[in-house]
């Protein structure tokens, strides 16, 4: 399970990030852009050295980077919040933008051996693609959803991606009844994601390949997060549900290349056509 997951973060930091902060409007992420593979080899590497110092000083690499990461999100919000309260889709970016620091966060513990606020390593080391994929990838998504298809199921998925990851997160510090609970609002907002890009975004695209892309995205999220629900389900009831290893393969791999990286790919085709 270990080479799988540390497979899919190296796609979360090396390719999945970089492409995400090109879909914001924001001068500030250019800069960060062009600094990310700094910040993001280094922290790739760690993923394949034993836990120690110098595996601990390459994720600090990487902390760094998504920590400039989430201050530019602090920045935005200022700015945001002197024209008024920040809408849906901005607060999903806004989201988006801390993820990673998250995720970080809980590399350089894992990394160190530590266990960080209790939490097993396995927990912890699962914990760095899941704010990469739903802490950045969803959120962003949801973020770019609400901005072009307008609407109450819009504006309720660019709310419930980011509430339903902050609520799984606080689940690790309660229960898993809260858990499950995040899981169901999260699982709700993906859903809505998914139903608004088959629905409303992908009939209007002409291109093949994006509608393709377009496609995908929307039914990975169908499954993956089925999957999600049925683990969250099992683990607060005792309820039989997939294994951790089983999850990476399927959950993780799924999230990763048929939601994330055809997202990405999608909406970045969809930009270079109206720019």
């Amino acid at each position: 399970m270990s080479v799988l997951v540390d497979l899919i973060v190296m796609l979360g930091m090396l390719v999945i990030v970089p492409a995400g902060l090109r879909l914001m409007d924001a001068a500030g992420t250019r800069a960060l852009r062009r600094l990310w593979p700094l910040f993001a080899v280094p922290g790739a590497a760690s993923l394949w050295l034993p836990r120690g110092p110098t595996a601990v000083a390459l994720a600090a690499c990487y902390a760094l980077g998504a920590l400039l990461l989430a201050l530019h999100g602090v920045r935005r919000l200022a700015r945001a919040r002197g024209t008024g309260a920040p809408g849906p889709a901005e607060i999903a970016v806004l989201t988006a933008l801390t993820g990673p620091a998250v995720a970080a966060l809980a590399l350089v513990a894992e990394r160190q051996g530590v266990r960080l606020f209790g939490f097993d390593l396995d927990i912890l080391a699962l914990t760095v693609p899941h704010f990469h994929f739903a802490g950045f990838t969803a959120a962003l998504v949801a973020g770019l959803v609400c901005r072009a298809s307008n609407g109450p199921l819009a504006r309720f998925a660019a709310l419930s991606v980011p509430s339903g990851t902050l609520l799984v997160l606080l689940g690790y510090f309660v229960d898993d009844w809260a858990e499950l609970a995040g899981a169901l609002v999260l699982t709700a907002g993906m859903w809505a994601v998914a139903l608004l890009t088959w629905r409303d975004i992908r009939p209007r695209v002409r291109d093949r390949p994006t509608r393709a892309l377009l496609a995908v995205s929307a039914a990975a999220l169908v499954a993956t997060m089925l999957l999600a629900l049925s683990w969250a389900l099992g683990e607060a009831t005792g309820l039989p549900h997939p294994d951790l290893p089983w999850m990476a393969a399927t959950h993780g791999l799924g999230n990763a290349l048929g939601f994330a990286l055809c997202s990405v790919l999608a909406w970045r085709r969809l930009k270079e056509r109206v720019s």
